[in-house]
């Protein structure tokens, strides 16, 4: 799961050991709340199948082994010594390791890539692979993959697949710890009594939980990692007691051979008994999921020597004590409050609450954030998101998310009202959220990391065997509660493939209709209609061309404003986008036009600015490209398709020695001078808003460019209009039914129930101008 939890995304390279274990601390409360309150449930889930409970301790000890070994190999050797490795620059995750490959495969889904986005310093960060370096098998892998579009395909619904169920996880996974840990009330009322209060107190508190993700987790958000870590001495100490009191010889069930004797006894029961088991490694996909908060070191040292001894000590501490009561079944159905010493079971109950909500939060948090990264690649419709936070990176809310997920989790809540069919649905979504990351982790070694493919099929073969055994055994509990994320998963799929089959083709079908230079040359500087004073903003998905709706515009208007951006504000598949490196800005046309293209670029984790201040620094950048537009200035990157030359600017507070624009009502008169700066301006009378470009002292701007900036200068005053084009998306005719279903109903209802790009860039109603077309795709 992934969380933008309560720390600000600082990658740190070399950090003092100060740094790593204050890291470690806090990660403790965002990564491994879930992880840590696995043995509410995994005994209780793991003994609900009928399993014969004998006098011996075998079922018990096959239990505590099988326990022991999963959360060695999985989180322990998997993640912490091999996954961790793969990140993409410093960011971890489902989306991670797939723009990983997207970049060094050229498999990318976004339809607007450039060989401009290759140029990008954290594209190249990661040590890009050259064909020369990689091996025969490596170099097939990579042809045979871009030459293939149904590979490609493949991946990314694999990379979905991973998503939705991690998604699905945010439904069941505040359901199961938050009813785990209420139903240790069952231990001092009446079952009657008890039947009555679970659920309702359940219910209460994930309401409560959800009802505060509107005001963002950074007030409360350092309460997180002491209610853990208090949590994890509890649980160990109550473990060793257990150990000492009950039963010391229980670490003769560390050793493997009772996995076998457990298997050999209790034969399909058992294997069936697999998918409560792996409940004890749910939540360790955060590990790698949270890894841009934090860094490898910290969230290792975390795990190994607090988190990772600590459960080992809770579920051994049950296992002393059940190998004593094991002719009690209701103390295999009860689970971990059983084993609890009577004195201190409120107490534990309450840490157990704090601790559930601690671990609920993480994954909502999580699934916030990867809705946000799929809409940023194209996968997802677009929602609201809301910042919870100034200062902290990544805290966000989703309402429209939030409130489906409220729903959902409670009706699986009411639904259920029993441990088993929650563990059974949970156990699925995070075993193949596992699944997914050894799949694409077995790509990564051979294309990234420039390994062996033997090296790939071993860690495939390994890790692989391990978690189809215990996906089997949580499959077949289809109808016993495992159909659940298996439904979710389809739904979102559905829902994110066809957002992102639509948007394609509504991207090929604005390539296929934009219009031609030489459309623009034969009207003349004028466009043959009136330029007005002002700045006309057409938002378009184009990088290259001239949109069809600008035609469509110029033929039914008599006026357009003088100086026209074709602005595109696309996604890269980075994690982040260097602020020197946010824009590409060119022109369309002969200079005289007043005509520029600016490509706004964002990572899948980046925030977008939809403020002021992106107005702003969109209005500098055209300006330093005008100021700059000379050979020995520029950077320039040629645009294969229009011959377009772009140039690299970065916004103005990463730019200090570029021009920087400052608006105010106090400039009566125009001056080009200055002491220790050059300042071009224009005032006009009777104008609310000034505005003054400020140019560097050592900056020689000759005539053409003075003229040239006071134009913009003018145009900024006057205005900004903003023009978009709302489009109307159906099926061409000769299309195949299923294509028509599709686009004409599936994507069109999606596009009408989300936010539109007015609501995305904030941009003010009244400055808003919609051009309608309709798309025949």
């Amino acid at each position: 799961m992934d969380l933008e939890g309560a720390i600000p995304a600082s990658p740190i390279k070399k950090e003092s050991w100060k740094t790593v274990l204050s890291l470690a601390y806090q990660s403790l409360g965002v990564v491994y709340g879930d992880l840590s309150t696995s043995p509410l449930y995994v005994y209780k889930s793991a003994f609900a199948e009928d399993i014969q409970h004998s006098d011996t301790n075998e079922e018990i000890f096959g239990v505590l082994s099988f326990v022991f070994w999963t959360l060695t190999l999985m989180p322990l050797l998997k993640y912490v010594f091999i996954v961790l490795k793969a990140d993409d620059n410093g960011e971890g995750g489902t989306f991670a390791l797939y723009s990983l490959l997207c970049r060094h495969a050229r498999v990318c889904s976004l339809p607007n890539c450039q060989l401009a986005d290759e140029e990008l310093s954290e594209y190249k960060k990661d040590g890009m692979a050259s064909n020369n370096n990689r091996s025969f098998w490596g170099s097939s892998l990579k042809s045979t993959l871009e030459k293939h579009k149904i590979l490609q395909r493949l991946l990314l619904v694999l990379a979905l697949i991973g998503t939705c169920m991690v998604i699905g996880d945010g439904v069941l996974t505040p359901a199961i710890s938050v009813f785990s840990a209420v139903s240790g009330l069952e231990l001092s009322m009446s079952k009657e009594q008890h039947r009555y209060v679970e659920v309702p107190a359940a219910c209460a508190i994930l309401i409560f939980l959800f009802a505060l993700q509107h005001y963002g987790t950074h007030r409360v958000g350092f309460l997180f990692a002491p209610v853990v870590i208090t949590w994890l001495l509890c649980i160990s100490a109550i473990g060793v007691y257990n150990i000492f009191y009950w039963n010391p010889k229980v670490y003769q069930a560390l050793s493997p051979f009772y996995m076998y004797k457990f298997l050999k006894k209790t034969q399909k029961g058992g294997w069936m008994s697999l998918g409560g088991i792996l409940l004890c490694i749910t939540g360790s996909e955060a590990m790698f999921a949270d890894l841009g908060h934090f860094s490898q070191l910290s969230i290792k040292i975390a795990f190994t020597f607090v988190v990772y001894p600590s459960l080992i000590l809770a579920y051994m501490g049950q296992a002393a004590y059940l190998s004593k009561h094991h002719i009690l079944e209701t103390d295999y159905r009860i689970g971990f409050y059983v084993s609890v010493p009577e004195k201190i079971r409120w107490p534990v109950l309450v840490i157990a609450i704090f601790a559930a909500v601690v671990g609920s939060q993480a994954i909502i948090t999580g699934t916030f954030s990867i809705i946000k990264q799929c809409s940023a690649l194209g996968c997802f419709p677009r929602v609201k998101i809301i910042h919870t936070s100034s200062k902290m990176h990544g805290q966000i809310y989703i309402p429209e998310i939030n409130w489906t997920l409220m729903l959902l989790c409670l009706a699986v809540t009411v639904g259920f009202r029993d441990t088993k069919r929650m563990g059974n649905a949970s156990g699925l979504a995070v075993i193949t959220v596992m699944l997914v990351t050894t799949c694409l982790m077995s790509l990564v070694i051979v294309l990234c990391w420039q390994k062996s493919v033997f090296l790939a099929i071993l860690f495939i073969f390994f890790f692989g065997s391990i978690e189809a055994l215990y996906f089997s055994a949580s499959l077949i509990k289809f109808l016993e509660g495992a159909w659940v994320p298996i439904a979710l998963a389809l739904i979102f799929s559905a829902i994110m493939y066809v957002w992102h089959y639509g948007t394609l083709k509504k991207y090929e079908f604005d390539v296929q209709n934009k219009v031609s230079i030489n459309w623009l040359l034969a009207l003349g500087p004028t466009l043959g209609i009136v330029r007005v004073r002002g700045i006309g903003l057409i938002h378009t998905e184009l990088v290259s061309g001239i949109p069809a709706i600008f035609s469509h515009f110029v033929t039914n208007l008599p006026a357009f404003h003088q100086v026209v951006v074709f602005l595109c504000i696309k996604s890269v598949p980075v994690p982040h986008v260097n602020p020197k490196e946010r824009f590409l800005v060119g022109r369309v046309g002969p200079k005289e036009y007043r005509l520029y293209r600016c490509i706004a670029r964002y990572g899948y984790r980046d925030v977008h600015k939809d403020d002021l201040n992106f107005e702003k620094d969109l209005i500098c950048s055209i300006a330093e490209f005008i100021r700059s537009e000379r050979p020995e200035c520029s950077i320039p990157i040629l645009d294969s398709e229009n011959d377009e030359r772009m140039t690299v600017i970065g916004t103005s507070s990463s730019n200090l020695e570029g021009i920087r624009m400052h608006e105010d009502g106090d400039v009566d008169s125009s001056e080009i001078a200055g002491t220790s700066e050059r300042r071009v301006a224009k005032s006009l009378e009777k104008v609310r808003k000034r505005v003054r470009f400020i140019v560097p002292e050592s900056s020689q701007i000759d005539n053409g460019v003075k003229e040239e900036l006071r134009e913009l200068m003018e145009a900024r005053e006057a205005g900004m209009a903003f023009i978009l084009g709302h489009s109307y998306v159906r099926a061409k005719k000769g299309s195949s039914l299923i294509k028509k279903i599709v686009i004409n109903l599936g994507y069109d209802f999606l596009r009408r129930n989300s936010r539109g790009p007015t609501y995305v860039l904030s941009i003010p109603h009244a400055s808003t101008l919609e051009v309608g077309m309709v798309y025949q795709v």
